[in-house]
């Protein structure tokens, strides 16, 4: 019957998770992908073409730009447009009233006289036509053929301006004294005469739009298989309108096909495919990643949030208001909660989903690649809010270099303020990564940096209280954390978590501090108690620990190095001294062992090597590099063979290196000093014969020199 592997049933749930995950978020990007394709070139007008020679696989009319178009139309009204003017025939009837009624008042018998004389004058003036005197300047300013077209019901005759009055003409004319008949009439206040042809709104602007129909909008017909361009010319203003159109007319077309099964499961493919590699790299690189949930649950949310924050900004703002979405945060949150290469590889993903949503994808992924890379070499180690500012700043500095570089590169030009303005907006909103790095935190219960140092001030909460207990335990736990940080720093493990970790390690002495042995002076309580009774109280201190953890709400992580620093071992001194007393009884090791876990990280393991070798180098006799070395061996060895590293990815190797650690600061701390070699039987005769020859040569001399004197 085969057996059943725990290990390999964990690792298929885990996948079967993170497909869960995957199919997710892919789903969510391309649903709400957007329905067009941006121009993925600028090409700028003087500047080589850099990319490989550009050939037409479609057939397209090579259009003119829309000022050339413009201008032309504009031309071609100027020069051919004749506006229509409409006649109204009521105009010259009610002008002809007002003036008979004029002439009747004033000259009586002579009126019929002055009346057939100015009645014969309007009719002429209305009969060549009146136009008022703003459209008579307007189409003489505006209009090279000036001249109008005026309609009468179904009839229409063109005349030029000379043909016709305008208001100011129309009024000299009529009023200008030529006969003895006018200038009898001369003093009376004549009406004044109204144009009668009235500006048609509608016919012409008809015929405006007729004479635009007219200009043609395109230059040439480009030929499917035709070279637009080859590579290293220098574009001008047709192939730069050719390169664009090109790609419009493409983008069109993706338009049109967006919504086919092709294109969706292209895009389907290629969100799968980034997200499938990802998840391959936590397999085989990250597998401390991969079987934590919250670990993924992260990486994969903030992969997938950013590129639709910039589908939603593009869609709505623009394609360079996208620079202003700190990407660069997503690497600076897995930097700070997993380590550098994650972030790089979460980075690169994400940078690469969002290429194929957004516009200028060269721009966008050199330009975000640089800034992700900037924040995670910047952050190396966090641990104060300056960090981040300087983190923030550097990006800044970095983006905006190698935007600047690309431009010059692609359009041989500085790019425009604007550009530099969203950069530093960015940098701006990378600042909210310090609030939002608790958010995080508490969301998928992770510790930062950051926390990490607040939690190691040892003048807050319970470290300061620990120093006032038990002073003891307080020391012991300082000297355990600097041995436990430089073992982490030389195997390459988290340095300050596990001394952090080690500060709070014995944190549930305080409850009973006098019974143990470095916070005792001189009277120890055991004396009074059952080795039962002594090894419950003993083991008691990781369970309070734990307790007084959770009332304070320490981070899990800290908590697991209160659970793990004895693993499931036993309290040696009672469990022995009771075995002793009771020589024929069969002991029951649990009351006398640790609830455990066995340590399951680096950190926990190495934090149980410093604290068990450091507490035991106390009862030490003689501190010598001997002794040192056998006590450090003996206790780690043991641990080893106990069985109490098997759950942690700790090496022989680190092993090896945290022996050599520990003993190089034990013998700095205790101030060993080399043995030194004693003169054996035949050196000390040698000796005692040299000692006696140079007192003899001392008296002889002593001797000439008084006889000489």
């Amino acid at each position: 019957m085969p057996s059943y592997n725990h290990q390999e049933d964990h690792f298929w749930r885990n996948l079967a998770t993170h497909s869960v995950l995957i199919i997710l978020c892919s789903v969510l990007i391309v649903w709400l992908m957007p329905n067009k394709i941006h121009i993925t070139v600028e090409p700028n007008i003087g500047a080589p073409w850099q990319l490989e020679d550009l050939i037409s696989d479609i057939e397209f009319d090579l259009m003119k730009s829309e000022e050339t178009i413009a201008q032309e139309k504009a031309d071609k009204v100027r020069k051919e447009m004749v506006p229509s003017f409409n006649l109204i025939d009521s105009v010259e009837q009610r002008a002809e009233k007002e003036l008979i009624d004029t002439l009747n008042a004033h000259f009586g018998a002579l009126a019929p006289v002055v009346k057939s004389y100015y009645v014969h004058r309007l009719h002429e003036i209305y009969k060549k036509g009146v136009v008022d005197q703003t459209s008579y300047d307007d189409v003489e300013k505006r209009y090279d053929q000036k001249s109008i077209r005026i309609i009468r019901g179904n009839q229409s005759v063109t005349k030029t301006l000379g043909e016709v009055y305008s208001e100011q003409t129309a009024n000299e004319y009529f009023h200008q004294a030529d006969s003895q008949v006018a200038v009898a009439a001369h003093h009376i206040d004549l009406p004044y005469i109204q144009p009668n042809l009235e500006y048609d709104d509608s016919t012409s602007l008809e015929d405006i739009r007729h004479l635009e129909e007219l200009v043609a909008v395109s230059d040439r017909k480009i030929q499917q298989g035709e070279r637009i361009i080859e590579q290293g010319v220098v574009i001008d203003e047709p192939t730069s309108r050719a390169i664009k159109q090109y790609y419009e007319i493409k983008a069109g077309k993706f338009q049109r096909e967006n919504g086919s099964f092709a294109n969706i499961s292209g895009r389907v493919i290629y969100v799968l495919l980034l997200f499938a590699l990802f998840t391959t790299y936590l397999i085989l690189f990250r597998r401390q990643y991969f079987k934590k949930v919250r670990h993924t649950l992260m990486l994969y949310s903030l992969i997938t949030l950013f590129p639709l924050l910039a589908m939603l900004v593009s869609s709505t703002m623009g394609a360079l208001p996208i620079y202003i979405l700190p990407f660069a945060m997503v690497p600076i949150f897995v930097r700070i909660f997993m380590d550098s290469r994650t972030a790089f590889v979460a980075h690169a993903t994400m940078v690469m989903i969002g290429s194929m949503i957004l516009p200028n994808q060269p721009f966008f992924f050199i330009v975000q690649i640089v800034a992700g890379m900037t924040a995670i070499y910047a952050l190396r180690d966090m641990s104060k809010r300056s960090d981040l500012f300087k983190a923030a700043l550097m990006v800044t500095l970095c983006s905006a270099v190698m935007f600047t570089a690309m431009s010059l590169i692609y359009h041989a030009k500085f790019p425009a303020r604007t550009a530099y303005i969203y950069l530093a907006i960015n940098g701006i909103l990378l600042l909210l990564a310090y609030p939002l790095m608790f958010v995080v935190e508490k969301s998928f219960n992770f510790t930062s940096s950051v926390t990490l140092f607040e939690l190691s001030d040892t003048n807050k909460d319970l470290l300061r209280h620990l120093s006032e207990v038990a002073p003891g335990t307080f020391q012991h736990s300082i000297t355990v954390g600097n041995l436990a940080s430089e073992i982490a720093k030389k195997i390459g493990a988290d340095s300050l978590l596990v001394r952090t970790g080690a500060l709070y390690h014995d944190i549930g002495k305080m409850v009973n501090p006098v019974f143990f042995t470095e916070n005792q002076a001189g009277v120890n309580p055991h004396d009074k108690l059952t080795e039962k009774e002594s090894a419950s109280i003993i083991i008691s201190h990781v369970i309070e620990g734990l307790r007084l953890a959770e009332e304070k709400r320490l981070p899990d992580v800290i908590k697991n190095f209160i659970t793990t620093h004895h693993g499931t071992g036993v309290v040696k001194y009672f469990y022995v001294k009771y075995k002793n007393a009771h020589p024929k009884e069969e002991v029951d090791e649990e009351a006398f062992s640790y609830p455990g876990p066995n340590p399951f990280t680096r950190e926990q393991a190495i934090l149980m090597m410093a604290d068990t070798v450091e507490a035991a180098s106390r009862s030490l006799s003689e501190y010598t590099d001997e002794k040192l070395s056998e006590l450090i061996n003996r206790l780690i060895d043991g641990q080893v063979s106990a069985g109490f590293f098997t759950d942690c990815p700790i090496t022989f190797l680190d092993i090896t290196i945290a022996k050599k650690v520990l003993l190089e600061n034990l013998k700095s701390i205790y101030h060993t000093r080399i043995k030194y070699p004693e003169l054996n039987q035949e050196a000390r005769k040698g000796y005692q014969q040299q000692k006696s020859g140079k007192k003899r040569r001392g008296s002889l001399s002593k001797r000439f020199s008084v006889n000489k004197s």
